[in-house]
């Protein structure tokens, strides 16, 4: 029987990763297609016809496609009943954390990340700026978990998945010993049944799961 759904992404992308998180988490099989970005399959019309951003990841469930990392957790959660919240206000509040992740955490792990990795040039200016931000996002999240096991509601939710496909990447570049609570929250999130890390569940290449 053919997998519910289909997963568009890269093994490198943090929001591919961040989708994928959701899918096993919930114990959902899906199908994998590797996108490969580097040769601008991304940019081509066949996924341009998926995806009219033309970015990774891409979800397709039955005879709709969805993008946009963030707004695809909202979907599975309201689909699946699994990692949401249980009121208006928890929505709220959920919402209120993936928003600034992609505004505020997001940009300083990511982008520090690529500089660290040779993926992107800048300035030294430029860098510590970045690295600013990210340092900047941490210490949030710090003061937050100091006070709660999990961002909202006490229980792990599509918040938690969001904010942690950035942290994950960020000890390439930080060091989440300044940030204790944050690493206590990191190690919870990754006893979760089903976690697995990006190059476990996000293969470079096709996949059937």
């Amino acid at each position: 029987m053919a997998n519910r759904f289909t997963l568009y992404g890269h093994q490198l992308s943090g929001p591919t990763y961040k989708v994928a998180l959701m899918l096993v988490l919930s114990g959902e099989p899906f199908t994998y297609h590797h996108v490969d970005l580097r040769a601008g399959a991304h940019k081509q019309p066949d996924y341009l016809a998926k995806n009219r951003f033309g970015q990774v990841p891409c979800l397709h469930d039955g005879t709709h496609h969805y993008c946009q990392s963030a707004s695809i957790l909202q979907y599975l959660a309201e689909t699946l009943k699994k990692f949401d919240g249980k009121n208006a206000e928890e929505h709220a509040r959920i919402r209120e954390w993936m928003f600034w992740d992609f505004d505020r955490l997001a940009p300083g792990v990511f982008r520090s990340r690529a500089y660290k990795a040779g993926l992107r040039k800048g300035e030294p200016p430029v860098v510590e700026s970045f690295k600013a931000d990210g340092d900047a996002g941490l210490a949030v999240l710090e003061q937050h978990l100091s006070k709660s096991e999990w961002l909202v509601g006490g229980k792990s939710t599509i918040a938690d998945i969001d904010c942690y496909g950035v942290v994950h990447y960020a000890p390439v570049s930080f060091d989440l010993a300044k940030y204790p609570k944050v690493a206590d929250w990191k190690k919870r999130f990754e006893a979760l049944p089903g976690f697995g890390t990006p190059e476990q569940i996000v293969p470079g290449e096709q996949k059937a799961a």
